[in-house]
C-alpha cells in the first residue's frame, strides 16, 4: 500500500523492544548496535523494573521513546496515567482499545497540549483466529475517541488504514524475518510486508537483538521495510 503516510515522531519507522529484565541489560543490549539509531520501545517488563528512569534515560540520550504500557482502567485513572507518561518525555504511549472510547478519549485529554501521542492497541498480535472485524471496530472506535493511531498485526493493517483514512499512525508488532522464529506470536509477518500493507512504523525484538550482528539485522529490516514502503 503506497501513498501518503503518517509522520512517526522524528520520522522513525522502526521502534525496538526493550525486553530484558533490567537498564543495564538494555543498554548493553543497544550499544551493540554500533551507533545505528531508532527508537525504543519500553514494555510492562523494563518500565516495572526501571520505573520513569528508563523513559527519561533513553530520552535524555537522544532516542525516541515508545511507552508500551497499554492502559486498560477507569477514564480517570487513565488521563493520569497518561500524563504522568507525557510528564516523563514518552513519545508514543499505549492505550488498550478495549477500555473503550471513553477510555481513549481520556489518555489523548491526559497528553494534551504535549507531545505525546496516543496509539490504541487493537487486538494483541499473540491472539490468533479470524480477528480482522474485531480490530477494525476497535480501530473506528479509538480513532473517533480522538487517538492519534493505532497498534495492529500487519494481517490487518490495510483493512483498518481503508477504515480510518491515512491520517492515523499504524505501528505493527509481530515483525520477524522470513527466517526467523515466531516465538509467542500467533500473526506475524516480514518487514517489506509490514511497508507494504500499510504500516508507517514496525516493532523489532528477538530479530535484531537475537541476530549474531545486530546492527546488520537492524539495517536490513530497515531496507526491507522501505522497499515495501515504495511497492
Amino acid at each position: 500500500m503506497s501513498g501518503l503516510r503518517a509522520r512517526t515522531p522524528g520520522g522513525v519507522r522502526v521502534f525496538l523492544a526493550l525486553d530484558f529484565e533490567n537498564l543495564r541489560e538494555a543498554r548493553a543490549e543497544l550499544r551493540r548496535l554500533g551507533g545505528a539509531r531508532c527508537g525504543v520501545k519500553v514494555g510492562l517488563e523494563l518500565f516495572t523494573a526501571a520505573g520513569p528512569a528508563a523513559v527519561k534515560g533513553f530520552r535524555k540520550d537522544g532516542w525516541r521513546v515508545f511507552l508500551d504500557l497499554k492502559l486498560h482502567d477507569i477514564p480517570r485513572t487513565i488521563e493520569r496515567a497518561a500524563a504522568a507518561a507525557a510528564a516523563l518525555g514518552a513519545d508514543l504511549l499505549t492505550v488498550h482499545a478495549a477500555a473503550g472510547p471513553d477510555g481513549v478519549a481520556a489518555a489523548v485529554a491526559g497528553v494534551k497540549a504535549t507531545r505525546t501521542r496516543i496509539l490504541a492497541v487493537t487486538v494483541l498480535t499473540s491472539q490468533g483466529g479470524d480477528v480482522g472485524a474485531e480490530a477494525e471496530r476497535r480501530a473506528r472506535e479509538a480513532v473517533g475517541a480522538g487517538a492519534h493511531g493505532l497498534i495492529c498485526s500487519v494481517d490487518e493493517a490495510s483493512r483498518i488504514r481503508r477504515a480510518v483514512g491515512p491520517g492515523a499512525l499504524i505501528v505493527t508488532p509481530g515483525i520477524r524475518f522470513a527466517e526467523g522464529a515466531v516465538h509467542d506470536q500467533k500473526r506475524v509477518a516480514t518487514p517489506d510486508r509490514a511497508g507494504r500493507e500499510g504500516s508507517d512504523a514496525m516493532v523489532l525484538g528477538r530479530a535484531v537483538f537475537g541476530a549474531p550482528d545486530p546492527t546488520v539485522a537492524l539495517r536490513k529490516a530497515q531496507k526491507l521495510f522501505n522497499m515495501g514502503l515504495k511497492s
